[in-house]
């Protein structure tokens, strides 16, 4: 059973960016998957979304719900009987919201940790962090900037927004082995704000075992605010899977 389409409002999104040697981050995917390539390295990085308004489309007459939220996401591409799907592989998702924790991969596609966040901002400033008691972290200070940072993969702000665009269909990891939730975001526009970012640590990119050094380094990261959106659910994703081989969050994901 799935639930109708969700509708909402984007109070705020950040994508923050690495870029990562596409031989390293190829031997961390699961199959189907494969690493997009862009300007000879591939895009992990992590989206920090506070979500509001979050409602069924029909059902207009129901509060919504309010929420902060972190995927971890891989931009990818993959085979679908002849044709090239891109998107973004979501090996783990945290959530503020019990109830998002609830339903999440039962009712409605993307199965999420219950985590604790810390959020401060202002109208050019952000704070955004979270914990779970599993030791997965995320923690980023950033501020509004002009362009894109020098070295960036992305010469200009519309690049990165047509490539964000085209990355809406969502492949988050299960408990299952092989199988995959598949949530497409349709937004009412994309515009991106670049951001200066003068702290950003995780967990997962920080970790060497996964990512040795001078395979990763941050790219930069972009800010999207009151936007509205929709979430649409499809068929889940099943292939055959390899449980031996290392995932970005380990054996127990």
């Amino acid at each position: 059973m799935r639930l109708p389409v969700l509708r909402g409002l984007i109070d705020r999104r950040i994508l923050v960016n690495y870029r990562v040697d596409l031989d390293v981050l190829a031997r961390l995917l699961p199959p189907p998957f494969r690493p997009q390539s862009i300007g000879g390295f591939c895009l992990a990085g992590i989206c920090l979304i506070r979500l509001r308004d979050v409602r069924p489309r029909s059902w207009a007459w129901l509060p919504g719900l309010r929420s902060e939220n972190a995927a971890h996401r891989v931009a990818v591409e993959w085979d679908d009987h002849g044709t090239v799907r891109r998107g973004v592989y979501i090996p783990r998702r945290d959530t503020s919201s019990w109830l998002n924790a609830l339903v999440g991969g039962r009712l409605f596609p993307g199965e999420h940790h219950r985590a604790r966040f810390d959020v401060r901002e202002s109208d050019s400033r952000f704070h955004v962090a979270f914990t779970h008691a599993d030791g997965t972290h995320v923690s980023l200070a950033a501020r509004l900037a002009k362009e894109c940072p020098s070295g960036s993969v992305f010469a200009s702000v519309a690049q990165a927004a047509a490539f964000f665009e085209c990355g809406s269909f969502g492949c988050s990891a299960t408990a299952s082995t092989g199988l995959y939730d598949v949530l497409e975001l349709r937004t009412n526009g994309f515009e991106l704000t670049p951001l200066m970012v003068d702290r950003a640590a995780s967990s997962v990119y920080d970790d060497r075992r996964l990512f040795p050094t001078g395979s990763i380094a941050l790219d930069g990261a972009f800010l999207m605010r009151r936007v509205e959106h929709e979430w649409h659910a499809h068929e889940p994703l099943r292939v055959a899977s390899d449980r031996s081989r290392p995932t970005l969050v380990g054996s127990d994901y």
